[in-house]
């Protein structure tokens, strides 16, 4: 078997169960002993001074990974907290939380793939590891044999969901000025957990004070028997979309498995995620303080960055990708720029006051915050937004590579179209164009009324296209001049793109 083929981004993932099952338990076995050794290096410290947390969100082999993890870093001498069920946000807040403070933590995860996947996500004091950390991880964990050796080290059960609980209130109060121990009566909040680790937030919403009638789905369920627990999922977002109406609340709110992504509902069902949920939070911000850079990725639509330059604030467009962002945002930070958010299209979101951590759920809080504040005022969130300009029409189609250099092969064609609107006056090359090509245009007289991102993805051979057009019949338009730039190359399959334009 090729480790290497389990990384994805910076994190370990594949099947965990059934034929073809490759996170097994002696994988997460190996990886257990690997991140403690690596740990214990880059510490300089004897590997039995190493302690580290493990966590897991709900999914059916999540506790038997983490068994088999614990059991590879007590055999190469470590020690671990075991936090059993826990979200991938609060494992890295333990790391810094006194009276916790491992040296590392792992998360058993797979975010929102389906039930049968699984998967681990590693953090340092840093945050979680860079990709080329896991690739070292993988490769060091292959050639291990921790049933080869006594377990030396100690393993200690732990509860950290209530401390990061804490957190979460602490920021509430903090947020609205109170020290009041219920500060969200007088709000109601419908949760949904899609089964995962998230159903406490509920929990948590009640102990403030809050309505939660309507909240659905927080028991954990490994199988996801109610809906796929992914906030980009339209199903899902149906789903609390209809106990939002149902119950009456003000707000509704779901979680991923493992709750480091999230998306809102307001009271009359819109949803408010993706390009909305962006500028949502990015309104929140630059009502306290203008000038504030705002780090997304590329897929980003026109209207979002008009609307981040109207709040006095500034889009920065990047690589997709959540870790690309949040590493973007801090290295900008670093040159003296403000930037506050890092967010995804997706909802991955990283906030700097909350140590860049990608935090769904502290995102929701955020929101939360505002949300009571302006219903005291007999407003809603959606009121801060009600100015954001959206596509009538976009789409996302994904291009496969059939030769076996598909980044060569994409690279050419990105090249390619690049080429083509430098010979065309009708397109224009978007001036922060940071991944792939962005190509604008001005349909129907109308300024920067439409574009398209043509990028190749970081690990699979496929060119995702993204394309948005403010005006009628513009996706089709744009589509079609993009196939007779590439119509005549070979090892591409064009067929998705030709279909969408003869739709």
């Amino acid at each position: 078997m090729d480790w290497l083929k389990m990384k994805s981004g910076s994190d370990v993932r594949g099947r965990a169960c059934g034929e073809g099952a490759v996170i097994t338990p002696a994988v997460a076995s190996a990886l257990g002993m690997a991140f403690a050794q690596a740990l214990a290096a880059q510490k300089g410290k004897d590997v039995s001074g190493i302690t580290i947390a493990l966590g897991r969100d709900s999914r059916i082999t999540g506790r038997a990974l983490l068994e088999a993890t614990a059991d590879g870093i007590v055999r190469a001498g470590a020690n671990v907290m075991d936090f059993d069920m826990c979200t991938t946000p609060a494992m890295f807040m333990s790391i810094i939380t006194p009276g916790f403070q491992p040296d590392g933590s792992i998360m058993m995860t797979a975010s929102h793939h389906p039930w049968d996947r699984n998967g681990l996500k590693f953090f340092t004091e840093k945050g979680g590891i860079e990709s080329r950390d896991v690739e070292a991880l993988l490769q060091a964990a292959q050639s291990l044999k921790p049933d080869a050796l006594p377990a030396t080290g100690k393993i200690e059960k732990r509860d950290f969901l209530p401390v990061y609980m804490n957190q979460l209130a602490d920021r509430i109060r903090h947020g609205m000025g109170t020290e009041d121990p219920r500060p969200l009566t007088g709000l109601h909040i419908a949760v949904d957990a899609g089964n995962g680790a998230g159903g406490f937030y509920a929990k948590l919403m009640e102990n403030l004070g809050a309505d939660i009638g309507g909240s659905q789905f927080l028991e954990p369920d490994g199988m996801f028997p109610n809906h796929i627990p992914n906030p980009e999922n339209p199903d899902a977002i149906a789903s609390i979309r209809d106990a939002v109406k149902r119950s009456g609340a003000d707000l509704g709110v779901i979680f991923d498995t493992d709750c480091d992504r999230a998306a809102v509902v307001g009271e009359d069902g819109q949803e408010i995620n993706r390009n909305r949920l962006i500028a949502l939070i990015s309104a929140i911000l630059l009502e306290k303080e203008k000038g504030l850079t705002i780090v997304t990725d590329s897929v980003t639509s026109s209207g979002l960055k008009k609307f981040i330059s109207s709040r006095g604030g500034e889009h920065y467009r990047y690589k997709r990708g959540y870790r690309n962002v949040i590493d973007e945002a801090i290295r900008l930070n670093g040159e003296g720029l403000n930037c506050p958010l890092a967010i995804e299209t997706s909802g991955h979101a990283a906030l700097k006051e909350n140590h860049f951590l990608d935090d769904g759920m502290y995102l929701v809080t955020v929101l939360i915050v505002k949300a009571i504040q302006l219903k005291q005022q007999g407003k809603t969130l959606g009121s801060l937004i009600a100015d954001l300009e959206e596509p009538v029409e976009s789409t996302e189609i994904r291009l496969n590579i059939t030769e076996e250099d598909f980044r060569k092969k994409g690279t050419e064609a990105i090249e390619r179209v690049t080429s083509a609107a430098r010979q065309n006056p009708e397109w224009h090359i978007a001036p922060d164009n940071r991944e792939g090509i962005r190509i604008q245009f001005d349909l129907d007289g109308k300024e920067d009324s439409g574009w398209f991102l043509l990028r190749l993805s970081v690990h699979d051979p496929v060119l995702p296209l993204n394309c948005e057009s403010d005006v009628p019949g513009g996706v089709q338009r744009m589509l079609r001049e993009l196939y007779n730039s590439l119509a005549d190359m070979s090892g591409i399959d064009l067929n998705p793109l030709k279909k969408a334009i003869e739709d």
